[in-house]
């Protein structure tokens, strides 16, 4: 949230300091901290001109910047300490669509810069597809599918990951005609703990979705998916009615 994640009381150079001043304990800008002060003040003024602002802006305030100005503040916030790994929840969900490319643009150039790897969390399969090397579909907190972007989004296997795919709007007349994958309305949860989380919704459970979950699988080169039915689901154009399936 480029909005509520700064605190509008603290100058950005503050803000973007705040981490090494912590790697050191107490304090911002202090001599007490592991990083120097002099380092700090070095360090975020090279970080702020890293993400595309001036180093002269670490005097200002939040409100004084853009949304997508902010979300740039807190990127180099969380570069500053040199993380090797940076977990981005969402990080443009909250931009316009030419801000989000200019900081999706921005973190890709970071990236390259500094080595940095991101876990990026997104529900923008668009973006997901632009910025990813490898993708996991997660569903009531289980991985169902993981593989490359051109592989999940040419070769689901499976249910809900179609299901995902199809629920992109398309401009295409074709596209709109095609039978799609949709999930069933959300039905009451199977006792068993040990049951596929899916099933209730699926137009390809069977019998034994009931009684055990799938475990992730290999199914092709890098491809691997959690489902009983996943090479019928990948051979297949259109899931059977859910209602000719016995559970």
């Amino acid at each position: 949230d480029p909005f509520g994640s700064l605190d509008p009381r603290q100058t950005v150079g503050r803000i973007v300091a705040e981490p090494l001043a912590a790697q050191g304990g107490e304090g911002w800008l202090t001599t007490a901290a592991a990083v120097p002060r002099s380092e700090q003040q070095q360090r975020t003024a090279e970080m702020l001109e890293a993400v595309g602002l001036r180093a002269s802006d670490a005097s200002k305030y939040p409100h004084e910047f853009s949304g997508g100005q902010r979300q740039r503040i807190a990127i180099a916030r969380a570069l500053v300490t040199h993380p090797t790994l940076i977990v981005a929840d969402e990080p443009v969900s909250a931009l316009d669509v030419s801000v989000q490319a200019q900081v999706l643009n921005l973190m890709q150039d970071l990236q390259d810069s500094l080595g940095v790897t991101y876990l990026f969390i997104s529900h923008d399969l668009a973006v997901v597809d632009l910025v990813c090397d490898e993708v996991l579909v997660l569903y009531q907190g289980r991985v169902v599918e993981q593989g490359s972007p051109q592989t999940l989004f040419t070769a689901a296997a499976h249910p809900y990951t179609r299901a995902l795919m199809d629920a992109v709007p398309h401009a295409r007349p074709a596209a709109l005609r095609r039978p799609r994958w949709v999930a069933m309305a959300s039905e009451p949860r199977y006792e068993q703990a040990a049951a596929c989380p899916f099933a209730p919704r699926c137009g390809w459970r069977q019998p034994g979705c009931a009684d055990a979950a799938p475990v992730l699988r290999p199914l092709g080169p890098g491809h691997q998916v959690a489902c009983h039915r996943a090479e019928q689901v990948l051979d297949a154009g259109t899931p059977p009615a859910a209602k000719s399936i016995a559970l």
